[in-house]
Formats: structure tokens, sequence, C-alpha cells
């Protein structure tokens, strides 16, 4: 008997019938995905965010209120979330990286690439966006996503499939910038469209592109930077979709960065630019 949390439906509905003594099949119901988030800056900074529901949090025995758990500790108190404290192997079971501290949350709250642009918007800045072309590993998606939350980057761009989303090990990755972004999952070539006709210029990165300068022009103004995928790089009909592919620059004998530093020197580049 699958468990509900592997059914397909488990992100936002459930089938009484999954229960192991036959429950009326016909009687669904909905009910809000929950999770772990573990870590102290993850829970502190999903506090801090107010963007998901925080159901409860446990603190692992023994833990000392102060510091950071002090912090999430006065912030789940104004936040009114059930707050207890639970032998530290309760917690092991959830994830071994807890840090003497666990969330119970609500699904992430993902936008369209509008909000995106609406947030350019609001703040009266040029858009500047990432796109994330099929990226797999949770911990480049979380350094990815805490560089793109330092320099200011509106949102984030990830395909609707075969790629990684927000799991709690990216929000830990991240040390929480997640639940400050604006995530959208989208079609890619969409996206890209609704970008362009806000006049962004899409940048890819690409090993067979042309070498990036300091302060390159092609990084000021309304930017979407595209990173693809580990070792496939960007798909053909995403290359396509770019304005320019640029390629940073190498002196030494390996032949190239992995998606999250390349990623993150490439918006660091591109910060400098917009704001030179």
């Amino acid at each position: 008997m699958p468990s509900l949390r592997d059914c397909s439906f488990a992100r936002g509905w459930s089938l009484q019938s999954f229960h192991p003594f036959g429950i009326d099949s016909r009687v669904i119901k909905y009910m809000p995905m929950k999770e772990f988030i573990y870590s102290r800056n993850a829970v502190y900074e999903t506090l801090r965010a107010k963007r998901r529901q925080v159901f409860s949090i446990e603190i692992a025995e023994g833990a000392q209120e102060k510091g950071k758990i002090e912090q999430i500790l006065k912030l789940a108190k104004e936040q009114k979330s059930k707050i207890s404290r639970a032998p530290r192997g309760k917690l092991d079971k959830i994830h071994e990286n807890h840090q003497g501290v666990i969330a119970e949350v609500g699904a992430y709250p993902y936008v369209n690439v509008i909000d995106i642009l609406e947030r350019a918007r609001q703040k009266s800045e040029l858009p500047f966006v990432l796109i994330l072309d099929s990226l797999q590993d949770p911990q480049n998606f979380g350094t990815l996503l805490r560089t793109a939350e330092a320099v200011g980057v509106h949102g984030i761009v990830i395909p609707l499939a075969r790629t990684v989303e927000v799991t709690p090990a990216v929000v830990n990755a991240s040390s929480g910038a997640s639940e400050h972004l604006l995530i959208a999952q989208s079609n890619l070539s969409q996206a890209i469209d609704s970008l362009k006709d806000a006049e962004t210029w899409i940048v890819g990165l690409d090993q067979h592109g042309v070498q990036m300068e300091a302060g390159s022009r092609h990084l000021r103004g309304a930017v979407g930077l595209v990173v693809g995928s580990e070792g496939e790089g960007l798909r053909e009909l995403t290359r396509k979709k770019c304005d320019i592919l640029l390629k940073l620059p190498m002196r030494g004998e390996i032949e190239s960065l992995n998606a999250a530093v390349a990623g993150s020197v490439s918006l660091y580049l591109a910060y400098l630019a917009r704001n030179s």
C-alpha cells in the first residue's frame, strides 16, 4: 500500500481510499501539504519571511535558549506557532543535521513570472532574473538562491519538470534565502518570451559563448541570466532563446566551473555592471 506522501496528488489533494480499511473512494478532501524545515538559519528565515504557515516548532531537549534559538522562539511566539521540546532522537529521525530545531510548515509558495516583474516594478528597478534550465542538485540550487538573494535578484524561474524544486534540503543549502525569494515554476520557453516582452535581455551561460568581461554591456539594464544543468549545460531550445551566450574567462587548467560557482560569479558580475 503506497503512502499518501508517495502519491502524485500529495502536494494538495488526498484520497481517503488509500486508508488500508477502504474508506469510500468517492470522498475527497483538500489537505495542504506539510514538510519539515531543519537547521537554525533555515527555520529562522522561514519565520522571518512570513510566507509559509508554520504549524509547529520543535526544539531539542537540552538546547539552550540563546542566539538563533532564542530568536526563533521569539518569532514563533509572536506568530502564535505551537512550540514544544522533543528528544534529540526524535529530531534525528527527521534529519540528522537539524541543529536542535525543526519546523513543520506548509508547502513552498511558488509564484508566476508576472509576480517577479511586478516586484522589479515596485522597486523601480529594471528586472534582474535568474533562470535555471533543469538544475538537478539541491546543494547547487541552494547556493545559487543564496547568491541571488544577496545580489538583489527579483526572482528565479525553474522548469515545470525534470528539475530540482524547493525542498527542505534546498532551504537548508540556501541558509533560508529561498524563503525571501520569488520562485516561479514555468515553461521556460514561455517564461523567456514573457521576459523579452518586458524588454529583458536574456543572457545564457555557455562554454562556447563569447568571453564575459567586467562591466559587460550585456549584463547592464534588464537581465535574465540563464544557467544550465550540471554536466549538460543549456538545452538546445533554451540556448536558441537566449539573446547572447557568454562564458567566464578561464586561465587555469580546468575547463569549466560547476553550475553553482559559474552562476554565482556571473550574478555578481551582473550586479556590478548594473550598479556601475
